[in-house]
């Protein structure tokens, strides 16, 4: 389980203008808050080596470059020691974006994209359901369209 870090004032200023911004350099982050430039690449340092920002990311329009195609599906696993294994093969598979362990029925819960419905079909039943320890799968929804994606805001 991930520790938690109690964060301070700064801390929590410094998390809500990157998650909002993630390029935004560090000079107008030091400005916003009133502390030097070198205050805040200390403090986004610290945050970095302790866990708490796990890197940035451009997000690419999926639909745009062609996966016009997400689904949400949860796998049941023949055995919880497979979970190691299921993982590190769920990682090698490009169209999983996402994988959560989840409560009740399912092991894991994970979100997929694909080029069209026939694609989805291939990486359900060629590389999901191939994966040593899968026993099975179930889709539960498809994504018609993203209405939004956030981070978390830190207040």
């Amino acid at each position: 389980m991930a520790q938690h870090y109690d964060l301070d004032e700064l801390d929590r200023k410094i998390l809500s203008l990157v998650a909002e911004n993630a390029r935004m350099p560090f000079l107008e982050v030091a400005r916003e808050c009133n502390v030097s430039g070198a205050a805040i690449h200390q403090r986004i340092q610290k945050l970095m080596n302790l866990g708490v920002i796990k890197g940035s990311e451009f997000i690419i329009d999926t639909y745009k470059i062609g996966y016009q195609t997400c689904a949400f599906l949860g796998v049941v696993l023949k055995d919880l020691s497979y979970v190691p294994n299921v993982i590190e093969s769920m990682k090698q598979i490009p169209e999983i974006v996402e994988c959560h362990y989840s409560t009740g029925k399912y092991a894991m819960f994970i979100k997929v994209y694909a080029k069209d419905n026939k694609d989805l079909l291939h990486i359900i039943l060629d590389k999901i359901a191939e994966i040593p320890g899968v026993l099975t799968t179930e889709t539960f929804q498809v994504s018609l369209d993203e209405i939004f994606s956030r981070q978390l805001k830190i207040e």
